[in-house]
């Protein structure tokens, strides 16, 4: 987990905590999350952790049926070991209130400016 600036605290859903990035956590991959960031002066920020299978995922899972039969299959896929955690590694930029009211309103004059819809294309 890293935050720009560094130093925020990171608690998640599931129960960990750091008391001042940049740190790391050692998470169970079956599992998603939240990350909450936080840091005196800025916008407190909170972060869906998800879960998915890995790019490997799927051929050790073929692998575990062809080799280590349904049950190493189900063993693997129950405990998360064919899962990764996104974003990782976890990167935030924290901003200022200020920072934050610009960046607002900037957004709210583009969605007004936008065009409508056409309908049907």
């Amino acid at each position: 987990m890293q935050s720009t600036p560094p130093g925020a605290r990171v608690s998640t859903s599931n129960g960990f905590q750091c008391e001042a990035t940049p740190c790391t956590f050692r998470m169970p991959r079956k599992d998603a999350f939240r990350a909450t960031i936080s840091l005196d002066g800025y916008v407190t920020q909170n972060v869906e952790v998800v879960t998915g299978i890995s790019g490997g995922g799927g051929t050790a899972m073929a692998g575990n049926l062809i080799f280590g039969g349904i049950v190493g299959g189900v063993v693997d896929a129950s405990s998360g070991a064919m899962n990764d955690l996104r974003p990782n590694p976890l990167i935030v930029q924290l901003v200022t209130p200020a920072q934050k009211a610009v960046a607002d309103a900037a957004a709210a004059e583009m969605a007004r400016l936008a065009p409508a819809p056409t309908g049907g294309e």
